[in-house]
Parts: C-alpha cells; sequence; structure tokens
C-alpha cells in the first residue's frame, strides 16, 4: 500500500538534514576517530546514506520535471516542446520508479512488511446484537480485503442463534495486507435499533478486533509436542451433513501459557488441527513481541480492553449514517459505502495522522540530540 506522500517527504527531508549535522559533526571528530561517539555517529551516517542519496535524486528529478513542463507551455518552437514532453515522461517513469524504492527503504526501516494477517472479530457488549454487528465487520473486512485484491481465508467462526458470530477469525495475505488492515485493532461501537426492537429504541453494541501477524517459521521456532494438548470432538452449531459426523473439531491448549484455540469449519480433522495451529503460533508470536517489547501498543491485550462500549475506537451510527474514527476525530457520512468494504479514506486518514505523530517523534529526538 502507498504511504501518504507528504508526511513522509517530510520525513525524508528530515532524515536528509539529519545527515548533514551528522556531516558535519564527524568531520569535526575525525581527529578522535576511536572515540564512541565518533563512531556512534559514523555508524548512523553510514545507515542513512542510501536513503539520502536516494531522496536528492529524487529532489532533482522533481525540479527537472518542473523546468521540462515549463519548456511543454512555452511558446517558441514546437520541435522542442515536443522532444520536452518525451523528456518529462522519461523523468517521471524515473520519479515514480524512486518513489517506490523510497517507500520500500522506509517499510523496511520501521518493519513495515506484508505480512500474512490473523484477523479476530469477537461480539463483546450487546448480546445478540453484538453478534450481528460482528458479522457486519467480517463481511466489510472480505468485501475490503477483495476490492484490494488480498486473499481471505476462513479459520474458525462460531455463529449465534441469531445469525451473527460469538467469534470469527479469518487470514488475510497479499501485498499491502498489514498497512490497510494495522489500524483496525480495537473496540468497534455499533448505534442503530435492532430488528426485534419493538418500540424503536437505539441499541448500543461493542465487537472488538484484533490484527495479529502470522508467523513465519523464521520468527517462531516449532512447537515442541509435549507443549500441546490437541482434543478432537464433534463440530457444533449451524451446518448440515459437514456437522455432528465425525470427530473433525480441534481443540489446541498451549500448556505453558493456557491459550487454547479451536477449529471446527473445515470437513477434515487434519486441515481443523492446521488451522488451528496457525492461529495459535500468531497469539504466541504476538506475546513474544509484546513481552519483548513492553511499550508495543498493539498487542492483543491493548488492542481489544475489554470491549466495554467506552473502549471504542470507532462507531458505527445508523440512525445518522455516519461513521465515526475516534482516534482522530474523523466522521464520515458514508455508513453504506463503508460497510460495504469502501474503507480508503478512513484507512489514508489514520496513515495520515500515524506519519505525523512520526515526524513530531522525529523532531523530539532531533531536538535531543543537539
Amino acid at each position: 500500500m502507498a504511504l501518504p506522500r507528504e508526511p513522509l517527504l517530510n520525513q525524508l527531508r528530515q532524515r536528509e538534514r539529519r545527515y548533514v549535522e551528522l556531516e558535519q559533526r564527524v568531520a569535526q571528530l575525525a581527529s578522535a576517530s576511536n572515540t564512541p561517539e565518533y563512531q556512534q555517529l559514523s555508524k548512523e551516517l553510514a545507515q542513512l546514506k542510501e536513503l539520502v542519496m536516494l531522496v536528492r535524486t529524487y529532489q532533482r528529478i522533481e525540479r527537472e520535471v518542473l523546468e521540462t513542463e515549463q519548456l511543454i507551455h512555452a511558446q517558441g518552437d514546437a520541435d522542442l516542446r515536443e522532444l520536452a514532453r518525451d523528456e518529462a515522461v522519461s523523468l517521471r517513469q524515473q520519479q515514480t520508479a524512486l518513489w517506490e524504492e523510497l517507500e520500500r527503504l522506509w517499510k523496511d526501516e520501521h518493519g513495515v512488511a506484508d505480512h500474512p494477517l490473523i484477523v479476530e472479530i469477537r461480539a463483546a457488549t450487546g448480546g445478540l446484537e453484538a453478534g450481528l454487528f460482528a458479522g457486519d465487520l467480517y463481511r466489510m473486512y472480505t468485501k475490503y480485503a477483495a476490492n484490494h485484491h488480498l486473499q481471505i481465508e476462513l479459520m474458525d467462526s462460531h455463529q449465534t442463534e441469531a445469525g451473527g458470530f460469538k467469534e470469527i477469525i479469518v487470514a488475510i495475505k497479499g501485498p499491502g495486507a498489514w498497512e490497510r488492515f494495522k489500524f483496525e485493532s480495537g473496540v468497534h461501537r455499533v448505534q442503530r435499533v435492532p430488528t426485534t426492537e419493538a418500540q424503536g429504541r437505539i441499541h448500543t453494541s461493542t465487537a472488538t478486533v484484533a490484527v495479529l501477524p502470522e508467523p513465519e517459521d523464521v520468527e517462531l521456532p516449532p512447537l515442541p509436542s509435549k507443549d500441546l494438548q490437541i482434543d478432537v470432538f464433534r463440530s457444533s452449531g449451524p451446518g448440515g451433513q459437514s456437522v455432528n459426523t465425525t470427530d473433525s473439531a480441534v481443540r489446541i491448549r498451549h500448556l505453558p501459557t493456557g491459550l487454547v484455540v479451536t477449529c471446527q469449519d473445515e470437513r477434515s480433522q487434519l486441515r481443523n488441527k492446521e488451522k488451528a495451529m496457525r492461529v495459535l503460533r500468531a497469539r504466541l508470536l504476538d506475546r513474544l513481541h509484546a513481552s519483548q517489547q513492553t511499550s508495543r501498543a498493539s498487542t492483543r491485550k491493548e488492542q481489544v480492553k475489554g470491549g466495554e462500549r467506552s473502549e471504542k475506537i470507532r462507531t458505527y451510527n445508523f440512525p445518522d449514517r455516519r461513521v465515526t474514527d475516534h482516534r482522530i476525530g474523523l466522521t464520515l457520512h458514508q455508513l453504506e459505502q463503508i460497510l460495504d468494504g469502501h474503507l480508503e479514506e478512513l484507512v489514508a486518514a489514520l496513515h495520515a495522522q500515524d506519519q505525523a505523530q512520526q515526524l513530531d517523534m522525529g523532531k523530539v529526538e532531533g531536538g535531543r540530540g543537539k
């Protein structure tokens, strides 16, 4: 997924200024090259070099594009204007390629990767209405993923008698999956009149969403069999022929942590076991990251909190046909479009705020370094 241009450009310019400061300071310390300060600053200078060289090339081409476009619109030789048009096309292609490389370097530096994801949606406060809302979120994310050519795979689900979900877990993968879904973690609130409400009163319900990177084998070592308790049982709930016929459902308990995962959506016990292991590994990786980085705000506990109505990141108000993201104070009167999977405006605004916050943090860090 493309990053917002202006916030990223501001970050890149800041990196270039830092590079110039480092060059000057390293030159001043050249006679004391064996000191820790010199070695530390030299290392930081080397780490910034590739990015800064690309930034400078990008800025040079940007200036050349402006100069060439002035020639295109200038009065005079038609042949010269035609040459300028050809040159402008070539420069824009170079500019696009450079920008993509700058985005790649930035994402690599900040650990942004095309990780496959596990997305867990659970009904929270509100009974059956919360379950229906969990189903709405599942359908919204399914459409959003399809709109951006991402693959979505059902991992497990537990339906309610009203047709909603107590819990539904999916895997999502494809280019830009993490960038598109990473801001969805938290408590989502719905305000609407349930179909069972005879007096037309508005009810408030919530569902929680957790977005977890699915680990690669290199990130999480194999799980010893002695640490796993695996039980099989007959599936339950709506289904037909594939339910209540064989012991195909699987429950895996990770004994050291007490984490439990069940999967029962597949007819095959082997497939249910495979999916349950994937979900378990995603949860274990999240725990590992949380223990390694105590300040990490995206741990599963922080993402979903208790599911209380007050712990909300976003509200979907049906009477007013609006969606409000409380983290950025953005309200859009596009409820139907958003529930139909068109989250792009919301996600772009969240990315822009995230980039602006990183810029502010960078300014603070830069001030401390002076």
